[in-house]
């Protein structure tokens, strides 16, 4: 008998011994070493590559049993041969029906406690596979059991998706197109897996307005609340040419649609994440659980107000005010994060709300609540720290959005803010820029404006027009702030009559030089004089080195900058005289035509 043929009847007749010894007992008499001797017996022929003859073996109604008590021990052998096994192959067919018979055999509380613990133990990128391997005789399962069934399918769910979360999301087109883990099919399977348990509560629901069994709906809830989070929040959702159903947008339909279904979608998207959370006594485990809800919330506006998931639900009776107060919570916490993802759904919700609004709208009142200033604040860090210039860009132009939603009162109040806030020079200058826009607007009377005109006005100018270390001011640093003051006092002087006033800026003049104007001259001449100095004696150190590229060091602002050789460091204080060469003509017209228009008032009255 050849060896392999013995190794055959070995294996087969191993089983067959220990099924005829357990046919014979009762069920309440099998014993450990019964249970011990199965699964070896079992696994043994798998691994030898007889799942036909085992399939036999389950298949028998004899065996019936049997198998309900012990055939949940073959799932982890089961799952390594089908993975080990071509799809093509028979006996990959063969694993698969006995997984099939396995589900409708088995008690189901030990197949489920085998079931998880399988897909517990999966990992890397074998997971996604696992997952969508045993998702069906997980959910056969599910359906039969009685008790405790909506702690059973919410810790399904809670591990599946523990299990997806370490998993990279895909998010270029490319990346979505190969789903290189498995990682959209999944998703997409998970949801399908849920399907019945919503259909369960849904018709619950239907039966008793009163329906007072939460359980099963308060997991499908977290379910979809841990779905947002991930993998949603960092998913690409805009559509994509060339794929005819994006994976992810089918998912978020999905997530939106079993919200709606049992009944906490519209609840959902107007919650405050502040108070609906469970109490923890560990402060950790509730700091972590009111992120995470805040971020899934995050993604769930995201969806309705930026990509219209089910939108078609949603009551049209809320004002475009009042639906940028309800976001404002969620954007402040997209915003607030860093990965291009989820930050460019910040960016994209805030920009969908305010294009709902008409200029000049938006009540100064909103400025009183903590979100509306942290958000442009947000908007100020991403203009000037983002590393993605498309991000800064965008950034800047939502600002000035915001800006131009608010009324009168709250353009002003909005400025002062940004100006004593940002500690930047060039948002400095942009808001500098605007308070010209609206002081121009004031004077051209299209509307009573009391804000940028008279004492409002002066009191915003003090904060304009001055140096914050006076002479001593970083002048490279706050260029860009200089000259935005420089040119709005130059419009002020020029516009505004010295007879009229409108502005103030005749009556506080005296104080704009005190504070302005002499200070910037000092500084300008130190400035100047001290980077002359330096490129002099670049030039003469360059004479005596033996060669124009010497490597060294420069200090920029009291920061370090990268190695320079001397021919690149005299460009860069040739470029810094350059720019207060520019500051010095701004200024010297400024003060000619102070001089001018005051020369000309005491000449008529002379």
């Amino acid at each position: 008998m050849p060896e392999e043929h013995s190794q055959t009847v070995m294996a087969v007749d191993e089983l067959q011994a220990i099924i005829q010894r357990c046919q014979i007992l009762e069920e309440a008499d099998f014993k450990g070493e019964d249970f011990n001797l199965f699964q070896v017996a079992g696994q043994k022929c798998l691994e030898d590559g007889y799942a036909a003859q085992l399939l036999e073996v389950i298949q028998n109604e004899k065996n019936k049993v049997i198998i309900k008590n012990m055939g949940w021990n073959l799932i982890s052998p089961l799952v390594r041969c089908i993975f080990m096994y071509k799809q093509e192959d028979d006996k990959r067919e063969h694993c698969l029906r006995i997984l099939d018979q396995l589900a409708q055999l088995c008690n189901p509380k030990e197949l489920f406690l085998g079931l998880l613990e399988q897909i517990e133990q999966t990992s890397g990128e074998q997971v996604c596979q696992t997952v969508m391997l045993l998702l069906q005789p997980l959910q056969t399962v599910l359906l039969k059991l009685q008790n405790k069934k909506a702690y059973s399918v919410g810790l399904s769910l809670a591990m599946i998706m523990n299990q997806l979360t370490p998993l990279p999301v895909p998010y270029t087109k490319q990346q979505i197109q190969e789903d290189k883990l498995g990682l959209c099919q999944c998703c997409n399977a998970v949801v399908d897996f849920a399907k019945p348990f919503v259909n369960e509560v849904v018709k619950n629901m239907e039966k008793s307005s009163e329906y007072n069994d939460m359980e099963l709906k308060e997991e499908l809830i977290k379910f979809c609340m841990q779905s947002l989070k991930y993998p949603l929040l960092a998913a690409q959702l805009e559509h994509l040419e060339g794929i005819e159903e994006h994976p992810f947008r089918r998912f978020a339909t999905e997530i939106t649609d079993i919200l709606w279904n049992v009944g906490e979608l519209i609840p959902l998207v107007f919650v405050h994440h502040k108070g609906k959370s469970p109490h923890w006594e560990n402060q950790e485990f509730a700091d972590i659980e009111r992120k995470n809800s805040a971020d899934s919330l995050a993604c769930l506006s995201y969806l309705m107000f930026v990509q219209h998931f089910g939108v078609e639900f949603f009551p049209v009776v809320f004002s475009p005010s009042y639906l940028l107060l309800c976001n404002m919570t969620h954007i402040e916490v997209l915003l607030k994060r860093t990965e291009e993802s989820v930050l460019s759904k910040g960016l994209d919700l805030f920009e969908s709300c305010l294009l709902r609004m008409e200029d000049n709208s938006l009540l100064h009142h909103y400025l009183e609540l903590r979100g509306f200033i942290n958000v442009p604040q947000d908007l100020v860090k991403i203009m000037t720290l983002c590393p993605m210039e498309h991000m800064r860009k965008k950034s800047l132009n939502i600002l000035q959005l915001f800006i131009d939603k608010f009324d009168i009162e709250g353009k002003y109040t909005l400025f002062r803010c940004l100006l004593k806030t940002s500690n930047h020079a060039g948002v400095e200058g942009y808001i500098i820029k605007n308070i010209k826009d609206q002081i121009h607007l004031a004077l051209m009377k299209e509307y009573d404006n009391i804000w940028f005109t008279g004492h409002h006005l002066i009191s915003l100018l003090d904060l304009v027009l001055s140096l914050p270390e006076g002479a001593e001011t970083d002048l490279l640093q706050n260029s860009d702030r200089i000259m935005a003051s420089l040119n709005l006092l130059r419009y002020l002087v020029i516009k505004d009559c010295e007879s009229d006033n409108q502005t103030g800026v005749w009556t506080t003049l005296g104080k704009i030089e005190q504070n302005f104007l002499k200070p910037l001259r000092v500084g300008l001449n130190m400035s100047k004089a001290h980077y002359e100095a330096e490129i002099k004696n670049k030039k003469e150190n360059r004479k005596e080195a033996h060669s124009s590229n010497t490597v060294c060091s420069v200090t920029v602002s009291g920061e370090k900058m990268p190695a320079m050789t001397t021919g690149m460091q005299l460009q860069v204080l040739h470029s810094a005289l350059f720019t207060f060469d520019l500051i010095e003509s701004v200024l010297a017209r400024v003060e000619e035509l102070i001089e001018v228009k005051t020369k000309a008032v005491m000449d008529e009255n002379s």
